[in-house]
């Protein structure tokens, strides 16, 4: 049974320059319950988190916090009243401890004004145990992996006691494990007559962890509801305004000849692996974590040094040492972590998709930038790139907009053979649904094609033949008919044909 809201947002509309990103966008936070919030890349679930915590103003509606109107003037504000946020974005300094992190700017001190550093390092551990984080708080965060920089995250959102804690796309970097040490610490956080906004692209998570669910489409409010009105097909059809038939649009067609061989590779991470992909063909990739999957493509693609074994293209041997041997045969490897790897933020959209691909427009050293603007219109227009203009900053795209154009940078230098990592991780079900069929669309066209994806459904609703990794090798290899959930993990953990 839900009491009144902890916080209701009404009516609120924001606008930026040529955009309206939001319009009576509305949202009610309870009292031992999770709300999750729903919607596309774009649907204006950042925006709305960032005028409730004072980084944009609002242009209208109203905020009631525990009864009364509130106007956060900044994050500052928002935190001390007791709302906190955990960023999508990790916002940590690399040099500094995990306890120093937690506690920036709030340090404990002693009468006199000195640090109190046992005492800090003390309240920091007991939030690490909590969050089952196997360190000392006294380790710098720069050592940690992106899962465990997280997790310090979150801690020092629980070390201000709020009373309404945002966690966006908490788990996107998180193992299994830490997922559940979260919804175990969610539970309690419920228990203890919290609230929870959670934003996650993870459906099954808002089946598991949530308890309502509020749906934003175009920035606008869509509806509110329980979790036990809602299965997976309404979900979805509320966030993307259509029913979608069919999750995983695969085409069936007669693959062409082979057209990349790995014999025997051994490198970073990898021992004697070897595989065919043909013309025309989508080869899955699959594996638990850590089984090797992207050392292999960054050695193919000659970002990690291969140590033996040879790779043929086109009944060619070539040699790749490094990412630009890779694309001077047509090999392209989208990475997994697009911004680390695959963007750089703070250019345009069009400095983004045509980078890689200069040459193609130049001519006696100059670069001919309409021929350039010509093909980067084109590719925004095929991808259904939603930005104002090719000129504007990528960084300030949606995730699934952002993706993309990474995707369509590859594309731009013709290649034969297309590496996807991960291409849809972080990216919610309308935007999926569109990279699939770009997907098709290069498949039918003759490109051949690696999709490497922790999704289980996602391998098996995709691909036309299905490789397993396990500790570095291939454990495993399925054609589409074969290939079953059960199977691929009992070739992942090592237990084929037990």
């Amino acid at each position: 049974m839900r009491n009144d809201p902890l916080l209701k947002i009404t009516g609120i509309d924001k606008s930026f320059p040529g955009v309206k990103a939001l319009s009576n966008a509305c949202l009610s936070v309870y009292a031992g319950r999770a709300m999750a919030l729903m919607g596309e890349n774009g649907a204006g679930k950042s925006t709305l988190m960032k005028v409730l915590t004072g980084i944009y103003s609002k242009d209208k509606g109203t905020i009631a916090y525990l009864g009364r109107e509130v106007n956060f003037k900044n994050p500052k504000q928002s935190q001390e009243s007791g709302i906190s946020i955990i960023h999508q974005e990790l916002n940590l300094v690399g040099n500094l401890t995990i306890a120093e992190n937690i506690f920036l700017g709030r340090e404990f001190t002693k009468p006199w004004g000195a640090i109190d550093w046992a005492r800090m390092y003390a309240e920091a551990d007991k939030l690490l145990a909590r969050l089952n984080v196997p360190h000392s708080s006294q380790q710098r965060c720069g050592e940690l992996s992106i899962g465990e920089q997280q997790m310090v995250e979150i801690a020092k959102a629980l070390s201000f006691e709020s009373k309404v804690i945002i966690m966006d796309e908490p788990t996107d970097s998180l193992t299994d494990t830490e997922t559940e040490a979260l919804f175990k610490v969610i539970r309690e956080l419920k228990a203890e007559n919290r609230g929870i906004v959670y934003i996650s692209h993870r459906i099954k998570e808002i089946f598991e962890i949530c308890d309502d669910v509020t749906v934003l489409r175009d920035g606008q409010f869509i509806g509110e509801k329980t979790v036990a009105e809602l299965n997976e097909d309404r979900l979805i059809e509320m966030m993307v305004g259509r029913k979608l038939e069919e999750q995983y649009p695969h085409i069936e067609q007669q693959v062409g000849e082979v057209r990349l061989e790995v014999d025997g590779l051994s490198g970073s991470g990898i021992n004697d692996v070897s595989f065919q992909l043909h013309k025309g063909e989508i080869l899955g990739v699959s594996g638990l974590m850590g089984a090797g999957r992207t050392e292999l493509m960054k050695v193919i693609y000659g970002a990690l040094p291969k140590t033996s074994g040879k790779v043929r293209l086109n009944n060619q041997e070539i040699s790749i040492d490094c990412p630009q041997d890779g694309l001077k045969h047509g090999i392209v490897y989208i990475s997994e972590d697009r911004k680390g790897d695959g963007l750089i933020l703070g250019m345009s959209v069009k400095e983004n998709m045509s980078l890689t691909a200069l040459d193609h427009f130049a001519k006696l050293g100059r670069i001919n930038h309409k021929a350039e603007q010509m093909v980067v219109t084109d590719f925004i227009d095929l991808f259904n790139v939603k930005t104002p203009s090719s000129d504007q900053s990528v960084g300030l795209l949606s995730g699934g907009n952002q993706q993309k154009v990474a995707i369509a940078k590859g594309l731009m230098t013709r290649p034969d053979v297309l590496i996807l990592d991960e291409p849809t991780r972080g990216v919610d079900v309308g935007a999926k649904k569109e990279i699939y069929q770009l997907i098709n669309k290069f498949k039918q066209e003759g490109l051949s094609i690696i999709l490497v994806s922790s999704e289980m459904p996602e391998v098996l609703g995709m691909s036309d033949r299905i490789l397993v990794m396990r500790e570095g090798k291939i454990s495993g290899e399925f054609s589409r008919t074969q290939a079953t959930q059960e199977k691929l993990l009992a070739a992942a953990i090592g237990k084929q044909g037990e």
